[in-house]
Formats: C-alpha cells, sequence, structure tokens
C-alpha cells in the first residue's frame, strides 16, 4: 500500500534516529495491520520513522521503534539480538550513502516493490518523491520479518533495517528416571 502522508517533509538525518523495544503506541500517520502465522501485526509509519506493533496468538507483545525520539539516549544500533519474555529478537540496521541518480533509482525501485506487496506499506512526503519510509513484512519459518527504508534524499542516504522475531522454543522439563 502506498500513501502520501499528510505531513510536512522536515530536514531530518539519518544520524537523529534512535531505536527503542518496548515503547507504547505512537500517534501514526499511516498503519496496516497483518495477521500472519497467527500473530497480529502492526506496520505503522510515524513520519520519517516507523514502528511495528506485533502480538502472539498467546498474548505476548513486542513492540520496536525507529524514530527521532526526543531525549532517547539510543542511538541506531548496527545490530542487537535481545531475550524479551518469550521472545528471541534480532534487528540489523545499516546506512547507504547513494549518489543523487542511484538514489533515485533506488528509491524508485523499493516503492514499487512495497507499494505492491500485499504486506508492504510506504509512505511518501509532499514535495519530494524520494523522500518516504516503506515496511514490508512477511512470515518465513515460523518467524516474523520486516524490513524497512527510510529515505533522507538531501543527504543521498538510505537507513535499511531489518528485523527477525519469533517465539522461543519451549526446553522441556527432565523427567527423573527411577534406578
Amino acid at each position: 500500500m502506498l500513501t502520501t502522508l499528510n505531513t510536512a517533509y522536515t530536514d531530518t538525518r539519518a544520524a537523529d534516529l534512535a531505536w527503542a523495544l518496548g515503547r507504547e503506541p505512537l500517534p501514526a500517520l499511516a498503519t496496516l495491520d497483518l495477521e500472519l502465522g497467527g500473530a497480529k501485526m502492526q506496520l505503522r509509519l510515524l513520519g520519517a520513522s516507523h514502528q511495528v506493533l506485533l502480538e502472539e496468538e498467546r498474548g505476548r507483545h513486542c513492540s520496536e521503534t525507529v524514530a527521532c525520539i526526543p531525549g532517547s539516549s539510543t542511538p541506531l544500533p548496527l545490530g542487537v539480538a535481545k531475550r524479551a519474555d518469550d521472545w528471541e529478537y534480532e534487528f540489523a540496521a545499516r546506512v547507504e550513502v547513494l549518489s543523487p541518480g542511484s538514489f533515485a533509482g533506488r528509491a524508485q525501485e523499493l516503492l514499487a516493490l512495497v507499494s505492491d506487496h500485499p504486506h508492504g506499506l510506504a509512505g511518501v512526503f509532499p514535495g519530494s518523491p524520494h523522500a518516504f519510509t516503506a515496511m514490508l513484512a512477511q512470515w518465513h519459518e515460523g518467524q516474523v520479518h520486516w524490513r524497512t527504508w527510510h529515505a533522507y534524499p538531501q543527504d543521498g542516504q538510505l537507513v535499511a533495517t531489518r528485523t527477525r522475531v519469533g517465539v522461543r522454543a519451549s526446553v522441556p522439563t527432565p523427567v527423573p528416571v527411577a534406578l
């Protein structure tokens, strides 16, 4: 799904993005509700940032936010691996710096990929066809995966993230053996 975000594009930078796990839902400019493999998921565009809310069928919750968060002391990490309750969570991010021509081509490619995908959500900012945030989710081998792209055309920067979340397999309790 492709939408035009009803907000002005401000000169944010890739370096201003912060990462947070477990935040409450923030006001969204666009959302997409999905059900993947028994998990309920909401992709949320927050302007030049994103939030993913995930609820597993047994009621377990996971929330990821990548945004310009005032007062945040957690910059965007290159990678995170965490266990939270029964969740296994892996996150990775990278910043690509592209020439203006390469940036425009990559922007068009990503927007076409995400806007035509049934589990994709992309928002374009008024005034610049290459200023966007895009998200794409999928279910694979019992885990939820999503990728995001945050475009900063004024700097030729594209922030790409990928996340994998799965429920940890419980280890059976050993049964005592009588001798």
